[in-house]
């Protein structure tokens, strides 16, 4: 008989066997149609995750079996499961109490990695009972690439926090809506970074279910962060079986005589090239030396892996140390942007990939200078909104992603400098978004920050990679009105779209768009994994089809083409009559809305 995946979750170690050698050869068995769940063996909440490289995947699970019967993970090339590998898993009691119910969990979480991997192959795999070819769980699949250096997308999310709307289920919802919408508009991407946050509650198992709702979770492997609100609790690592170049130092937790009950550690892994570097930002107090630690772990990760093919450098954490509104001035952060610039910048980091601050932001590119003092731009002439950024020597780009279940938007602040020096932009230009008090006057953006957004849709990063660099998209997954936006929904913010007002721009449409290189030899387009094809249910944004390096894009609706046309007449009338530093600001939102319309052509 066969048991299902369900929603509802039922409650370590991993363990680890190579599909090259070692495993158990099975003879196969074909699933069973016939019955009903057995109640003593079900499995939910089941997850995908990376593992050391393209080459491997860790597969995570709640189980109610009883340990003492065993459980593994068949895998297979073919459907009927005729070919099949069986990976012993490693299952572990778990400890936690649901957050909600106040009742301690008595159920397992079950773990596995799958190494060996071939390229260019369809897995299917699906858990069993130990033993067993009737005791078995849905079958669920995923397919690898190519590996070795080459072209790539993965996609960059920012804080789910699923129940911070106060509605786990209606954030579910807007969670995978997202997830839906990532399926059309960014088929190729073959791995989920993760910018902490996944839930609300750190042990809340009802917040879990709806993060690990979305069909995708099983088939493109998620490589987990923990968020300021995963922290506090052990269900994080119950949920999730890390690569097992995880560091669970004292320094990499927030209190590391209560290991046991927290989540924590920093790991790496690599893909097609590119090293990514994942770290626990909620440990960042100077009393245990988390963040030099923190910087020892990348400075040996990225010495060791220097010589095996790295092109580019991807650091991943939550807390966002140049965002544009609630966290922009919290003392925490500006410790971090004092003990991490410095060193990111001397060891050679492309990218940083932060959360915490629900709203979208991506700074110049910055050169660190001395620890404890502010970077300066690397580029002095490098302008905002610039979608050609050469790092050159030292230069980081560092951006931070928008919540992409909706759950919860943080509207943009206005620079202070005397939070930590943390003060306005003096350059003139690129998309503006408009100020939280006054939508009529447009936000000015801190110094750091070439582009800072808030919109109260939901969106994602897309990063396309190849040896020369990264482009980046900032891409919305909603529009306001196709699909479930939990906190415009419940009333908690007001207004959508580049204005605040009623109209959002179509889903599929880019927010912001940048190449990054390191120097400028050769700034060649970036384009993406050929023969992607993407679109919306509702056609929004139409076909997008990239062909020999050949981009198509359809026309929007024609209502959306129109507003934006008519804010552009109305902003050329206003600059007509408006002076000074009115007329900057003016001028500065009518070549946004231009670039607008230059997207929906």
């Amino acid at each position: 008989m066969m048991f299902n995946l369900t929603r509802r979750r039922l409650g370590v170690g991993i363990a680890t066997v190579s599909l090259a050698a070692g495993a158990v050869m099975g003879t196969g068995a074909t699933l069973s149609a016939n019955g009903a769940d057995p109640v003593a063996f079900s499995v939910t909440g089941l997850v995908l995750g990376v593992g050391n490289d393209e080459t491997s995947r860790t597969v995570a699970w709640y189980s109610a079996t009883d340990p003492s019967a065993g459980e593994s993970v068949e895998l297979a090339t073919k459907q009927d499961f005729s070919d099949k590998t069986v990976v012993p898993a490693t299952v572990d009691a778990n400890t936690t109490t649901d957050a909600k119910t106040g009742v301690a969990l008595t159920n397992y979480n079950g773990k596995v990695k799958l190494s060996g991997l071939k390229a260019n192959t369809t897995y299917y795999y699906r858990v069993a009972e130990k033993g067993s070819s009737t005791n078995v769980s849905s079958v669920s699949s995923f397919k690898t690439g190519t590996f070795g250096n080459g072209d790539f997308q993965f996609l960059f999310f920012g804080d789910p926090q699923i129940g911070s709307s106060g509605d786990p289920e209606t954030d579910g919802e807007g969670w995978e809506w997202t997830m839906d919408q990532t399926e059309k508009q960014s088929p190729k991407a073959e791995l989920y970074v993760s910018g902490g946050d996944q839930v609300n509650t750190a042990n809340n198992e009802t917040e879990w279910d709806n993060f690990l709702q979305p069909d995708q979770l099983r088939s493109v492997p998620w490589a987990a962060t923990i968020g300021n609100h995963d922290v506090s609790g052990y269900a994080y690592e119950q949920h999730f079986a890390l690569p097992e170049t995880v560091d669970r130092s004292d320094a990499m937790y927030t209190n590391a005589a209560s290991k046991s009950q927290l989540s924590g550690g920093d790991y790496w892994y690599k893909w097609k090239g590119v090293l990514f570097i994942d770290l626990n930002s909620n440990a960042y107090s100077a009393g245990n030396g988390s963040d030099p630690a923190h910087v020892a772990f990348v400075t040996q990760t990225i010495q060791a892996q220097k010589d095996a093919g790295i092109k580019h450098v991807v650091l991943v954490y939550h807390h966002s140390i140049y965002s544009p509104a609630d966290h922009a001035n919290d003392t925490d952060n500006q410790q971090r942007r004092g003990d991490f610039t410095k060193a990111f910048s001397d060891l050679g980091v492309d990218l940083v990939l932060q959360g915490h601050d629900h709203s979208y932001s991506r700074t110049y590119a910055l050169k660190g200078t001395a620890l404890g003092s502010a970077p300066v731009k690397a580029d002095a002439n490098e302008q905002p909104g610039q979608q050609t950024v050469v790092e050159k020597e030292g230069g980081v780009v560092y951006v931070t992603a928008n919540t992409a279940s909706g759950s919860k938007y943080y509207d943009l602040t206005e620079p202070d400098a005397s939070k930590g020096g943390y003060g306005p932009d003096t350059k003139i230009g690129g998309p503006q978004s408009v100020q939280t008090g006054n939508h009529a006057q447009a936000h000015v953006r801190h110094w750091a920050n070439s582009v800072e957004n808030q919109e109260h849709v939901q969106t994602y990063v897309e990063v396309t990679v190849n040896d020369k660099g990264l482009q980046v998209k900032n891409i919305r997954a909603n529009d306001a009105t196709s699909g479930p936006n939990p906190a415009v929904d419940r009333g908690n913010v007001t207004g959508v779209g580049p204005e605040l007002s009623d109209w959002a721009a179509p889903i599929g449409s880019v927010q912001d768009q940048f190449d990054v290189f390191r120097n400028g030899t050769d700034i060649s387009p970036i384009f993406p994994p050929m023969d992607v094809v993407t679109k919306t249910e509702t056609q929004t944004v139409t076909e997008t089809i990239v062909k020999d390096h050949t981009v198509v894009k359809e026309v929007v609706p024609a209502k959306v083409k129109a507003k934006v046309a008519a804010k552009i007449k109305v902003l050329a009338r206003h600059i007509k009559k408006a002076h000074g530093a009115k007329k900057a600001q003016l001028k500065a939102q009518l070549a946004a809305y231009r670039a607008i319309q230059k997207q929906l052509r």
